[in-house]
This record gives structure tokens, C-alpha cells and sequence, in this order.
């Protein structure tokens, strides 16, 4: 009989490739490896230790923290016993926690360390359902006394007591349960409002992760990297789902701030990013090339412009002639596999993207030098897979192909994008009425998304529906493709474009103060601050050519030609979750931006040439403050026609 749930999986799993790596964690600068089995004799022993501390059927068990075996294990041992995890983003401040476990009935929470802990009980006394917090990581938690806190370890050991007393226990709770149970709630980032719980069952998560394994041929002996938030669904699917179905072998790094660097340890063979995480690579890959001696820049400089040339045809098995395909072996030689090494990403064999559209030149760019990075279109409510790109049928403008078993339309009025797959999420938790405006009573979801499909066959998304407007010149305004295109640059870390219903375009950024340091410093310009190195008229000058350039590429699509940004600001500080503006997936909080920055926003559009803000900000210590500042307006040059066909 196959397995219909992920306890069924892992005991598989145990059985068939036991002494196999299932699951990896490095602590202390060591990694320590756990093979399947041991995975599984963790999962039941912890299951009967929750069992003993009164989790049951249908209890909701949050889960906070970074990417660590214990918290994975802590959900499978709370599925086995048909409790439901509730996955928390660990970046969270103590109130967004208090609204998830509040609304989810969260009673039980198995966290990581003492940050995590202190959060919880700083909301305690109003998270009501709220009774018992285990950790994992004992450090600073000596004197903490409450009797509702307790350590993995001592779960562990009630675990044994409980096992012992309750042989059977564990094998009756997994045989139980059945794909069409609930596997978890998982919060979507809320960039309009509060954020919905998603409902996924087993049935949902194990039939795209099946589907996705087998389409992309993903087997056990590939290794990849958890380092993406466990309450994100890309994390859930393809860090259990997979690799439950697949058998293949997850790597939990040391801690976020050294990611990059155990990701070129571990030299994973299957790796996914957001586009956040490949422009902050390709920005520390420009800032270091930038600091380079001038005949390692001028190396790199020259076969970074062939690779844009031949790069991405040779990938995809074009006819390139025999001298190009030299020069640019000569390039992998010289620069293109130094530079994968250097990243990690020497043995993938498949790299994916999802989660925002990512800007074409970035994409172009990963794959010029070789990496299969493939673009894939998902949400939450889909288990994540509704298209992904075929091999040989990449194209840096589209999301791919309706994956197998996945129905896909657009409606002809609205642009809007719909899907229908058995990965098609339950419900939304306690919200009948959001359910029935996202989900037809034929299975039909919404996804809010603009798009077409093109001659291909392929999905093509503008934008979110809601967001995509019209200038009063009747040019398109797509603020997020705008936004994406500015972001390639690496001294641009965040925008915002405004435009509809206006004149014209205008944007918000927020500097990059790694790369914009680092210019700074070749350049002797003294700066105390981000506020003070924004200001600088020389950085403004330098954005304004990364704008112009945009507008270059914007005068060559008809339909974004007149939607070229006329004028920009450079925000005193970045844009910052903790501070509302983004979700903790990074996506902007468009609605919220346009009260704070209400003041800037105005000055862009009425010929001001300064602009005064204050807004307040939350300090890491969760202090609070006001952040004020005068803040220039410049004005951009449009490209016009028929100076883009003089220059071309």
C-alpha cells in the first residue's frame, strides 16, 4: 500500500535506504549527519514525548525558529500523532507571532533557542490557547524557571518513558492517519492585510511533490540546502516533500549569516532561491569584482560579455560556432567555473527561482555561465507548483508550462491567472468568506496574478492584477516589472514605482549599503551613516544612469515605452519588515508604503525639489524611534525612439 502521509514516508524511508543521509546539521563548524533511520527512531521517540506532554489528534503545534533537524523531526512527530504544525516565520516580532498562534489555536510550540522563547512569553499571558513551549537549543536557559517550558531533551527522555510503557503507540497513531487528514497551516505573507492561514493536506503536498520529482527527475542521491524559512511552502515541499518521496538528503546550515558558506561547502546538486537570494549573490559578485586588480576586472569583464553573447545558446544546445564555443570554454576555464566554485554551485544540476518574478538580466546572467536555472510560478494555495519551464524551453520573460496535472486559464476580461491541480489547498483557516473569492466550488483558485499565455504555450505574469494600471498617457504601468528591473543594479537593493492614473512613472529606492559602501570607499567618499552616503549627490548620480538605463530597455516595448521614470528619491533608511514596509518574504506592503511615504510621494509629483519624512522605525532591540530627514528629488531623462535607433 503506498504511503499516503509523511510518517508513512519516512518509515519507507527507514526501511529501504536506512543507513542512507537523510538529513544534515552544522554546528560548531562540523557537520553532523542523520542517516533515515536515525531520523526516524528521532520522530518517534519525540512524537511520544509530545504524546506524554498531552498533544492528541487535531492539536495545533507551532513551530519557530531557522532550519534545524529537531524542528523538522518536530513536525513529522506531530503529524504522526495527527496534531497539525503551524510553521512561524522566525523573523517575526512578538505581535505577528500573537496574531498566527491566536487564530491557528496554537497550544503547544517547539522553538529553537532563547530568542524564540522570549518572544512567546512576551505575548503569553494573550496567546490563551497557548500552554507548553519546548526548545531545542538550551544556551542563556538556565534560569528559566516557568513550568510550562521545557527542553527537547526533556521531551526526549518522557519520550523513552512513554514508549516503553506504549509499544504499539506510534505505529497505531501513523497507520491512522490518511492523506486526506490536514498536514499544516501555513500563513501567507500578508502584503494587503493580515495574513491568511492555508490549509494543505497530505494529499495536496505528496501529490506535487511526486508530480515535480518525476518531471524534473530528481533522485536520492541529490543534496541540497534548508536555509529558506520553514514557514514558507517552498521550504515545506521541497525540504520534506521531496525529500520524503525522493529520498534525497537535506543540509541545515550553521546559522543565515553563513549560508553562502556552507552552501560551497555542501556543493549541492539541486538548489532554489528566491530572486532576492541570486541578487544579493550577483551584488557581492560585483562589489568583489569591483574591488579586483585591473587585470582580474578586465578577465572577468571580457568573458562575462561573451557569456552574454553565446552563454545561454550553448546552454540550451543552439547551433554557436566553433571559435565562440573555444573562447568560451577558454571562459569556463578562466572565469565561469572559478565563479560557480566560488558560489557553491559547481555540481547542481538544477537551479530554480520562484516566489517574485526575477529581473531578465539577472536571470541571463546565472545561466550565461552555465547554471540550468530554470523559472517556476506557484503559491501557497498550489502546494507551490502551478508551471515550471521545460529543459530547452527557458526564457527569461516567462514562468514555463502548466505543470502535469495542473489545469491553467486566463480570464479574457480581467488578465487574471487561474490554475486547478490537485495540489488546490483545503481551505483558508476560519475564513469561509476568502475561501469562496479565491477558490471556485469547481476547484477553480484566483491567484490575483496578471498574464497570458504566448504562443508557446507559456505563462507570461505582468503583475499582481490589482497592482497593474494605467497611465494618463494610456501606457501600461507594471510597477513590479519596473521594480525588477531597477533591482539588477547593485547599488539598488529595494524600489517602489509609482504611475497609475498619473502623468508619469516615479520611484523610491532604498540604496544597497554593501555595494554603495563599497563604491564609496574606492572613491575616498566619507559617509557616517546610511542616511549620510544616501544623500550624496554622487550616488544620486549614479542612480540616475542605472535609471536612464531602464528607460533604454523601457523605449524598446510598446506597451512600457511611455511608462519611463521620470523622477526618484533615495530614502534616508531601508525598507525594512520589522518596520511594516515588506512581508517577511521581502514582498512590498504596497497599500501601507503609500500612507507612510504619503509626503514623498506627493513631492514626486509636484515639482518639489526636496521632500521632508518622518516615520518611525523599530530598532532591533524593539525599541522605537522616529527617523526623520530632508531627502532630494531628482529628475531622469526619458529615451525617446528615435534616439533608441541612433544608438542601436
Amino acid at each position: 500500500m503506498a504511503a499516503d502521509t509523511f510518517p508513512k514516508f519516512l518509515d519507507s524511508n527507514a526501511q529501504s535506504r536506512g543507513n542512507r543521509p537523510a538529513i544534515r546539521e552544522k554546528q560548531l563548524g562540523i557537520w553532523q549527519t542523520y542517516s533515515w533511520k536515525e531520523s526516524r527512531d528521532e520522530v518517534v521517540t519525540i512524537a511520544h514525548g509530545l504524546a506524554a506532554s498531552g498533544v492528541s489528534r487535531g492539536h495545533r503545534i507551532a513551530i519557530v525558529g531557522d532550519n534545524r533537524p529537531y524542528l523538522y523531526w518536530s513536525m513529522i512527530a506531530a503529524q504522526a500523532l495527527g496534531a497539525i504544525p503551524v510553521p512561524v516565520y522566525q523573523d517575526s516580532g512578538a505581535q505577528e507571532l500573537a496574531y498566527v498562534l491566536d487564530h491557528a489555536g496554537v497550544s503547544f510550540a517547539v522553538v529553537e533557542d532563547q530568542e524564540q522563547v522570549d518572544k512567546l512569553l512576551e505575548i503569553k499571558e494573550t496567546a490563551s490557547s497557548l500552554t507548553s513551549i519546548v526548545y531545542c537549543d538550551p544556551r542563556g536557559m538556565r534560569d528559566y524557571d516557568q513550568d510550562f517550558l521545557q527542553s527537547i531533551s526533556e521531551v526526549k527522555r518522557a519520550g523513552e518513558a512513554h514508549k516503553a510503557a506504549n509499544p504499539g503507540f506510534y505505529g497505531e497513531e501513523v497507520s491512522t492517519g490518511s492523506g486526506e487528514d490536514t498536514a499544516i497551516f501555513l500563513y501567507t505573507s500578508g502584503t494587503t492585510g493580515n495574513p491568511k492561514g492555508v490549509v494543505l493536506t497530505f494529499d495536496n503536498l505528496i501529490s506535487m511533490s511526486e508530480m515535480s520529482v518525476k518531471l524534473e527527475n530528481i533522485r536520492h542521491d541529490e543534496d541540497t540546502l534548508a536555509y529558506l524559512p520553514m514557514a514558507w511552502v517552498g521550504d515545506n515541499l521541497f525540504s520534506i516533500g521531496q525529500s520524503y518521496v525522493a529520498g534525497f538528503t537535506v543540509n541545515c546550515p550553521e546559522s543565515q549569516e553563513t549560508v553562502l558558506a556552507d552552501l560551497q561547502e555542501i556543493g549541492p546538486t539541486y538548489f532554489f532561491a528566491p530572486p532576492r537570494i541570486f541578487e544579493n549573490i550577483l551584488t557581492s559578485v560585483t562589489v568583489r569584482m569591483q574591488d579586483a586588480s585591473r587585470p582580474k576586472r578586465w578577465l572577468f569583464d571580457y568573458f562575462m560579455e561573451h557569456a552574454r553573447n553565446v552563454g545561454v545558446r550553448i546552454l540550451q544546445k543552439e547551433s554557436v560556432g566553433l571559435g565562440a564555443r573555444f573562447k568560451y570554454w577558454l571562459g569556463e576555464i578562466l572565469v565561469y567555473g572559478p565563479l560557480k566554485n566560488t558560489l557553491g554551485l559547481t555540481r547542481v544540476r538544477r537551479v530554480y527561482t520562484a516566489g517574485e518574478a526575477i529581473g531578465p538580466d539577472i536571470f541571463d546572467f546565472y545561466r550565461s555561465i552555465g547554471l540550468n536555472m530554470k523559472q517556476l510560478y506557484g503559491q501557497t494555495e498550489a502546494s507551490v507548483f502551478v508551471t515550471m519551464q521545460p529543459d530547452n524551453e527557458v526564457y527569461a520573460d516567462t514562468v514555463g508550462k502548466a505543470c502535469p496535472g495542473v489545469e491553467l486559464r486566463v480570464d479574457p476580461n480581467t488578465r487574471e491567472v487561474l490554475y486547478r491541480s490537485d495540489g488546490v489547498f483545503k481551505e483558508y483557516h476560519k475564513n469561509a468568506e476568502a475561501t469562496r473569492e479565491t477558490k471556485t466550488d469547481d476547484g477553480w483558485v484566483h491567484t490575483g496574478d496578471a498574464g497570458f499565455i504566448d504562443s508557446n504555450g507559456h505563462l507570461k505574469i505582468i503583475d499582481r492584477a490589482k497592482d497593474v494600471g494605467v497611465l494618463n498617457n494610456n501606457s501600461m504601468f507594471a510597477p513590479k516589472y519596473l521594480e525588477n528591473k531597477l533591482k539588477f543594479f547593485p547599488f539598488i537593493q529595494e524600489a517602489v514605482t509609482f504611475g497609475a492614473g498619473r502623468d508619469f512613472t516615479t520611484a523610491m529606492i532604498s540604496i544597497d549599503i554593501e555595494a554603495v559602501g563599497g563604491w564609496a570607499e574606492r572613491h575616498n567618499a566619507s559617509y557616517a551613516s546610511y542616511r549620510e552616503l544616501a544623500a550624496k549627490p554622487a550616488v544620486y548620480e549614479e542612480i540616475r544612469k542605472n535609471i536612464e538605463q531602464v528607460n533604454a530597455d523601457l523605449a524598446d516595448d510598446p506597451e512600457l515605452a511611455g511608462a519611463q521614470i521620470a523622477r526618484f528619491v533615495l530614502l534616508h533608511k531601508e525598507l525594512d519588515a520589522d518596520d511594516g514596509e515588506l512581508t517577511r518574504t521581502r514582498k512590498v506592503r504596497r497599500r501601507f508604503i503609500n500612507d507612510r511615504y504619503e509626503s514623498v510621494i506627493n513631492g514626486l509629483y509636484d515639482g518639489s525639489d526636496k521632500v521632508h519624512i518622518e516615520v518611525e522605525t523599530i530598532f532591533e532591540d524593539g525599541r522605537k524611534g522616529v527617523s526623520a530627514a530632508d531627502i532630494a528629488i531628482m529628475d531622469v531623462t526619458a529615451t525617446s525612439a528615435a534616439q533608441l535607433k541612433k544608438a542601436s
